[in-house]
């Protein structure tokens, strides 16, 4: 007998602000731990976990193998704030912004990354893995995976590399280019930067992955057709956006100039439009599929979208700012259980489904009842 349903896990870009659903994680772990024991790990629950940009790196920090136990991830969940408090302001150092270039020169970000995931590939993970980037080269995403990492030489990178890449946020840090052999040994090259200018919100890009390999045979672990969310379980998160800070309007954008797009009394327009679009996108798409066929229960999207000040930026690695983005994750799990207005964007609480905390416990519950059916089998 195989599986009863198919378990996603994503997780939004958004820089420092990855401490947000780092909170979030480790309450989600401490749940499962509670059910089946100090050693539950998140990916030994989820089918597939997708990650862009700073979500990538949750994502590679969840499911890269530790080195002295191949079974067990690198990082408990609990441990994901401890790697921003750490290393955050040694990634965005607030007192050496360049003038000329990205706003940093990525080298502490490439030196950390490489110093933990050492020479670990993408067909090692202990989950499927999907980490979106976008080939600056090409034009066009290029989305890394475990599945295909097994199967192309080409696409089975350094995890370093890829995490590296996806989080190369344009006009805060350099792109990155790297090579991979294909199975002849010829050399191909990536021109990347962040997932996020393509999939800043990866739900999808998750789901789509799981709907290709029903198609091709290639998913065993449930019976489960094409398009059926009524037998998929995803928690999306977020890392938090200004929505209703409401910084721009059309009277002052008609009169920006190029470079006001690009920076304007220190925010940065542009990217904060793409980003938004990106993320709020999917979560209409997703959500309205979901409830299309009765099974919006299954996905659950946590994201606060009151961020001001400081807690906005992608970059603000002081002790206060993310000691606040790790308050805002507390305080969201106690929040509403809510879902996207498709008219407003806005997140309206949903009456008797109880707070985020109660959802998570819920899914924690249907997680672990999973695990134990497939390992019965």
């Amino acid at each position: 007998m195989k599986g009863n349903i198919v378990t996603v896990l994503s997780i939004d870009g958004g820089g420092i602000r990855g401490i947000i659903p780092g909170t979030i994680l480790a309450f989600l772990e401490s749940k499962l731990q509670e059910l089946d024991g100090p050693n539950a790990r998140i990916a030994d629950y989820f089918d597939v976990i997708s990650g862009t940009s700073t979500g990538g790196l949750v994502t590679a920090m969840l499911t890269a193998p530790h080195k002295h136990n191949k079974k067990q991830p690198m990082f408990s969940a609990k441990d994901i704030n401890k790697f921003y408090f750490q290393n955050g302001p040694k990634i965005f150092p607030q007192d050496s912004a360049s003038a000329t270039g990205p706003k940093y020169d990525g080298k502490s970000l490439r030196s950390i990354v490489k110093d933990i995931l050492g020479n670990i590939t993408m067909n090692q993970t202990l989950a499927d893995v999907i980490i979106p980037t976008f080939d600056i080269k090409l034009i066009q995403p290029m989305i890394f995976s475990t599945s295909d990492a097994k199967v192309k030489a080409s696409k089975n990178a350094l995890l370093a590399d890829v995490c590296i890449a996806t989080s190369a946020a344009p006009t805060y840090l350099p792109a990155h280019y790297f090579e991979t052999k294909h199975e002849d040994g010829q050399t191909r090259s990536y021109n990347l930067i962040d997932g996020g200018v393509a999939a800043n919100n990866p739900t999808h890009v998750a789901i789509t992955h799981i709907f290709n390999e029903i198609v091709k045979g290639n998913f065993e672990n449930v019976d489960i057709k094409p398009m059926d969310t009524t037998k998929i379980l995803v928690i999306s998160l977020g890392t938090g956006t200004a929505k209703f800070e409401e910084k721009y309007n059309a009277s002052m954008v008609a009169q920006w100039s190029p470079i006001n797009w690009i920076f304007d009394k220190g925010a940065t327009p542009l990217i904060d439009v793409y980003s938004a679009c990106s993320t709020d996108m999917v979560d209409i798409q997703v959500s309205s599929l979901f409830q299309a066929l009765g099974a919006e229960q299954n996905y659950l999207r946590i994201q606060d979208d009151n961020l001001t000040g400081n807690t906005t930026s992608v970059d603000i690695a002081t002790a206060t700012n993310m000691e606040a983005l790790a308050d805002i994750g507390n305080k969201l799990l106690e929040k509403s259980v809510a879902r996207v207005n498709i008219e407003t964007g806005a997140f309206e609480p949903v009456v008797g489904e109880g707070t985020n905390s109660d959802a998570l416990t819920r899914f924690a519950k249907l997680l672990s009842d999973e695990r134990k059916i497939r390992i019965a089998n």
